[in-house]
């Protein structure tokens, strides 16, 4: 049986993470070896953020275990403790972003379904990122440049 302590396990950084966004994460998922969810945990240090303003189409869900997090979603800003859990619905209404306005590390985890292809929608930056389960074929796009009609380029 494979275990992972999200207490006591290293977690892994991302030396390319922009200023704003710096933190950690153990991928639960990959080193349990398991598929049916999507699981990390994150470390958040003070004043950085999860990742940017997104949404899924699938259901995520944040539990919070240490510290607190300031969360904004298509209503507003919420401050969220430890021991706090919540729900983002998948579309636009579930659109989230975690940040740390605290002066301590905030550690939480995160799940979801793992199905895939995946699709993200970045509302600020106005991008979509999808995730086919293929590295090769992962794409970041601009909404407004890669608008096409369905059937432009085929004969």
């Amino acid at each position: 049986m494979r275990r992972v302590n999200i207490q006591e396990d290293e977690y892994d950084r991302e030396d390319d993470d922009p200023e704003g966004y710096a933190g950690a994460a153990i991928h639960i998922t990959k080193r349990l070896g398991a598929r049916a969810l999507a699981v990390k945990a994150f470390v958040i240090p003070p004043g950085q953020a999860l990742c940017p303003y997104h949404y899924e189409y699938e259901e995520e869900w944040l539990m919070v275990l240490e510290g607190s997090v300031l969360v904004r979603t298509p209503s507003g800003e919420e401050k969220l403790g430890r021991g706090d859990v919540v729900a983002f619905p998948a579309g636009p209404e579930g659109a989230h972003k975690v940040g740390n306005a605290a002066e301590v590390n905030a550690r939480l985890v995160m799940f979801s379904s793992a199905r895939e292809p995946s699709v993200a929608v970045y509302p600020d930056s106005d991008k979509i990122g999808v995730w086919p389960g293929n590295e090769a074929d992962e794409l970041m796009l601009r909404r407004k440049d890669g608008a096409v009609d369905y059937w432009d380029g085929e004969s």
